[in-house]
């Protein structure tokens, strides 16, 4: 009587493939970088061919202002990636009270990162009320065109993070029951917001305080 072994069939490898939209999000991320890399190459440029006006006009500027509005665009990178944090747990939304922060899940950490990013805008807004009003308007000289054009547009890749970040939110109370896709759209939302932050500190350095230092 002969015996056949049996032979097991080989398994089927599993291919971890990269989730599509954090890398079309990366992907994208990287053409803004070379879009803001244009605008310091404009800022530089004007800035050597016209060293007194820049010096003059970035007077100014309230540094001091300014730095505390940087610090807290930082705080919301720091908020948000708590709340990548809670979405990785697959906490969305808080499990204690309102003041126990260990216990807050993506839904809080997010939306203090949206107040705080507003605040932001609105402190952005305001400085440029009080340039206007020292005759440093976006046509009065070359300063003024490229110092609004710069952090316009940084201004809106910020209020687009901010939708972004309302997005998510209202996703995550949509659905009954929080996955990993929802897990995924905070953690590409994270990924926007601390682009937008990076370039927020190089322009701050560039344009704040980069004329302290000559």
């Amino acid at each position: 009587m002969t015996t056949t072994s049996a032979v097991s069939a080989p398994s089927t490898p599993v291919i971890n493939r990269p989730n599509p939209v954090s890398v079309g999000t990366i992907v994208w991320l990287g053409s803004e970088v070379m879009f803001f890399a244009g605008l310091f190459a404009v800022f530089f440029t004007l800035h050597s061919t016209s060293p007194e006006l820049f010096a003059s006009q970035s007077a100014k500027l309230n540094i001091v202002f300014s730095g505390i509005n940087t610090a807290i665009l930082v705080l919301s990178s720091v908020t948000a990636q708590m709340g990548v944090r809670a979405a990785e747990a697959m906490q969305p939304r808080r499990t204690g009270g309102v003041f126990n922060l260990a216990r807050w899940g993506t839904v809080e950490w997010f939306f203090l990162s949206f107040f705080l990013g507003a605040t932001f805008v609105v402190g952005q807004i305001y400085e440029y009320g009080v340039l206007v009003s020292e005759h440093v308007g976006l046509s009065s000289d070359s300063f003024g065109s490229v110092f609004y054009f710069a952090t316009g547009f940084h201004g809106l890749h910020v209020t687009g993070g901010l939708i972004a970040f309302l997005l998510v939110i209202g996703r995550i109370f949509a659905v009954k029951n929080f996955t990993h896709k929802e897990a995924t759209s905070a953690i590409v939302v994270s990924y926007y917001w601390h682009f937008v932050d990076v370039v927020w500190i190089a322009l701050f350095l560039a344009v704040y305080i980069l004329p302290l230092a000559q």
